[in-house]
């Protein structure tokens, strides 16, 4: 088909003129992520307590995973949604192979995860 023309992305055509400097994009900022809620981040904060308790008693092995996860399973709202079930699911299973003395780290991870709405 002769004469179709495709264009992408910003298209400029200036005839004559003088002084021009640019182009005006009218692009809005990128909303910012939501804020946690009050009850996530004292569940948040809980866990974190939690594991703190927890860490000296832990083969280093298991407290690395644990450092490792802590980033994404206790950051700010921009965490996205699967990387934070993921940190949470890994702390959890540290925790339950620990025992009794986890479980508190399980139930911790099981309110978050409710108050995320994938529990």
């Amino acid at each position: 088909m002769t004469g179709d023309t495709y264009h992408f992305g910003d298209s400029v055509t200036m005839h004559g003129g003088s002084g021009n400097t640019g182009m005006v994009k009218n692009v809005a900022a990128p909303a910012a992520p939501p804020a946690l809620s009050p009850e996530l981040q004292e569940a948040t904060k809980d866990l974190l307590r939690r594991v703190e308790a927890l860490r000296g008693q832990l083969p280093p092995a298991s407290a690395q995973v644990l450092d490792a996860s802590l980033p994404d399973a206790t950051g700010d709202a921009a965490v996205p949604a699967q990387a934070r079930q993921s940190a949470l699911m890994s702390i959890a299973g540290i925790a339950a192979v620990v025992g009794p003395l986890g479980q508190p780290i399980v139930d911790a991870v099981t309110t978050i995860l409710e108050l995320l709405g994938a529990g």
